[in-house]
């Protein structure tokens, strides 16, 4: 397998699974399929020859002196061949001390095999041959359909492991030479082609490229990239790139979603907990129900031991806990599955269970439902300036800047596309602005600090501008045009922590599902009023430290009212993410490793909490939806097999029991795979 870094974590993710809830823990589909076409063959002329078949049906078959033979040499095969995997598994549910579904199969099997062979040797009866070899080809094909489906949700992490090339190509004293992917270590150059796939996590270190990183985040929008930027293993590169290697193998972002996504799958919920213990308690029922079938079909005909086996055989088949093993698993694969395609990534599938009865969804505000980085929200010019100058202006003074207020006016230019001119002379003013002579002026960008200690005036639409910023929680920064008394204020400049533009949708969307919302900050109530008011956010907790986080959210809890979902951003918010009912790590990027949060969002989008809960409370459906199948099939098979209505002249036969369990199985696994059509907003 080239895709060798995660071979190990689809491996165990599979074998795992498969043993959950099929009890042939290691199959594959191509396996059971083999079986089935091969035990089909073997079936036709133990039909044909079936000298019970022929009576029952009232036709005169072929028969030649040692015909009757040839049932019990192909049922007898048929038993070796497709019923040794049956037979296989319940020695090791036996030995696990944990007999289930395989048990149950191997007894009707076992039972109906050595019936069969008695009457071929002498024992009174009709002969089960027919019944044996329909039975367990019918069985194998309902196996081959249901590990497809198992199979197809664990194929998950193969898709994900697919993303990776095999090989790249490393920059060797300039000239690029392919090696395998394995080969590459930390530190290597590796030259990107566009529409390649970067064969490791790494920093561009030359070159510009819009990079698509869905399989990490979800969002289908490239992410542009040059130099400095981060970079993902498997994202696809839309230009040329040289990326520097910082992690490789095993370290890779793409190998901890690969490793979360096995972990969740492989994990318990309540959900499954319940269907594990029943779908134990039915094999005892089953085998109760069997033994009272015994016992009465006996009292009340004793002279036809072959009717009573039948009996018997099909109470084991039919109360086989095939689709109720299944019922819970399949959902949970395929939820996390499709909550990886999405960025959604889960710890466990009990904190994805736990998603559905959020009552309360309690927003970190800083790099949450902000983008935790200043922004320029609003400028104000003097009388007579113009607004374009003065930033070209102010931008030119913030060019050498490091702090994040000059950062932000000099990104506010460039994105509205400003010529700035050059700027000489910087120099910063601790805790009061930065000054630098451009065009021959003396420009300074400053707080209101500094203009109150030089005795500058400023005009009343900058007073009134400065007030209406401060009582926005915004910081004010102002360009200053020379240096003596006849100094003049040229523009004020407001700057904020901005918005995330998808925060807006994503708390409409919560409280359109009757959750509510509240915010927490550490900043002052003034700041943190703006922001929920903006966002339609009535609940706002502000001014509190990193370490009361956790008490806010036990306050919101009411003595466990309430269930709560935090959501925060990983970095101080841990606390509280473990506090609450359910933690969301948003905008976790390339650090997947969260420990104290349920689900971890790789992107930045808030409305990935909607997600969440959306797919929470589908898969919840399908769990429902097949627990009642299967329960409900069962406490309506078990005594139509014993042979309720055989009053009223409906008796169920061995291979049709097995026809009905094999397509209870199949419908649970079709309506799992249906959660595939879910449908999100965005």
């Amino acid at each position: 397998m080239a895709h060798d870094d995660h071979a190990g974590h689809d491996h165990a993710a599979h074998d795992h699974a498969a043993h959950d809830h099929s009890g042939h823990a290691g199959h594959d589909p191509a396996q059971f399929r083999k079986l089935f076409w091969i035990s089909l063959l073997l079936t036709v002329p133990t039909l044909v020859f079936s000298t019970g078949l022929q009576d029952i049906l009232g036709l005169g078959g072929p028969r030649f002196p040692g015909s009757e033979w040839i049932p019990a040499v192909f049922g007898a095969a048929i038993t070796v061949i497709g019923g040794r995997i049956f037979l296989t598994g319940a020695w090791h549910e036996l030995r696990g001390k944990s007999p289930g579904m395989m048990t149950l199969i191997s007894l009707a099997i076992v039972v109906s095999f050595g019936y069969s062979a008695a009457v071929m040797f002498g024992l009174p009866g009709m002969d089960f041959w027919w019944e044996l070899s329909t039975l367990i080809t019918i069985m194998l094909l309902g196996h081959w359909i249901e590990m497809s489906a198992v199979h197809g949700a664990q194929n998950a992490l193969g898709e994900l492991a697919k993303l990776l090339p095999d090989e790249a190509e490393v920059l060797r004293e300039g000239e690029p030479v392919t090696v395998a992917r394995s080969e590459l270590a930390v530190g290597d150059h590796v030259l990107v082609r566009p529409g390649a796939a970067i064969p490791a996590d790494g920093r561009v270190v030359e070159g510009t490229a819009e990079v698509d990183e869905s399989l990490l985040t979800g969002e289908s929008t490239p992410v542009d990239k040059a130099a400095g930027a981060e970079v993902v293993a498997g994202s696809i590169a839309s230009g040329s790139l040289t990326i520097e290697v910082t992690r490789t193998g095993g370290d890779t972002a793409l190998a901890g979603i690969m490793k979360l996504v096995a972990d969740a799958q492989a994990s318990r919920s309540p959900a499954q907990l319940l269907a594990d213990r029943a779908a134990a308690l039915l094999f005892y029922v089953a085998v109760g129900a069997a033994v009272i079938t015994l016992a009465v079909w006996w009292l009340l005909q004793p002279d036809d031991p072959s009717f009573v086996l039948e009996r018997v055989v099909a109470v084991l088949v039919i109360a086989c806990p095939h689709a109720l093993g299944l019922a819970i698993p399949l959902v949970a694969q395929i939820s996390t599955a499709l909550a990886a395609k999405r960025g959604i990534l889960i710890r466990s599938r009990a904190a994805l269970e736990d998603a559905k009865d959020v009552d309360v969804v309690l927003f970190d505000k800083t790099g949450t439902l902000t983008e935790g980085r200043q922004s320029l929200a609003a400028v104000t010019p003097a009388s007579g300036a113009d607004e374009a100058e003065a930033l070209a202006l102010a931008a030119a003074v913030e060019g050498h800047s490091e702090h994040p207020i000059g950062r932000a006016i000099v990104e506010a230019a460039r994105e509205r596309g400003l010529s700035v001119p050059k700027a000489t002379g910087f120099r910063a003013l601790a805790g009061r602005g930065a000054v630098a002579t451009v065009d021959g002026r003396q420009l300074a960008v400053a707080s209101s600090r500094y203009v109150t200690e030089r005795g500058i005036q400023l005009e009343p639409e900058l007073v009134h501008a400065t007030r209406a910023a401060h009582s926005d929680g915004s910081s004010v920064v102002l360009l200053v045009d020379g240096d003596d008394a006849d100094a003049r204020v040229l523009a004020a400049f407001g700057i904020a922590d901005r918005v995330r533009a998808e925060s807006r949708e994503a708390v409409a969307e919560l409280r359109e599902r009757g959750i509510r919302v509240a915010m927490l900050t550490g900043d002052a109530h003034a700041v943190a009023a703006h922001v929920a008011s903006d966002l339609g956010i009535d609940e706002v907790r502000a001014e509190v430290l990193p370490e009361q986080k956790s008490a806010e959210v036990a306050a919101l809890q009411d003595g466990g009212a309430a269930r709560v979902a935090m959501v925060g951003d990983g970095i101080n918010d841990a606390p509280a993410l473990a506090k609450a009912d359910l933690g969301i790590a948003i905008g976790a990027g390339t650090d997947v490793a969260i420990e104290s949060a349920g689900v971890v969002l790789a992107s930045s989008d808030p409305r990935g909490v909607v997600d969440t809960i959306t797919l929470s409370r589908a898969s919840y459906r399908k769990m429902l939806q097949n627990l009642w199948w299967a329960a409900g099939y069962n406490a309506l098979g078990i005594p139509l097999a014993a042979g309720v209505l055989a009053g009223v002249g409906f008796l169920m036969p061995p291979w049709l029991a097995a026809v009905l369990m094999s397509v209870s199985t199949v419908i649970v696994a079709l309506n799992a795979q249906l959660l595939r059509r879910l449908r999100f907003r965005r």
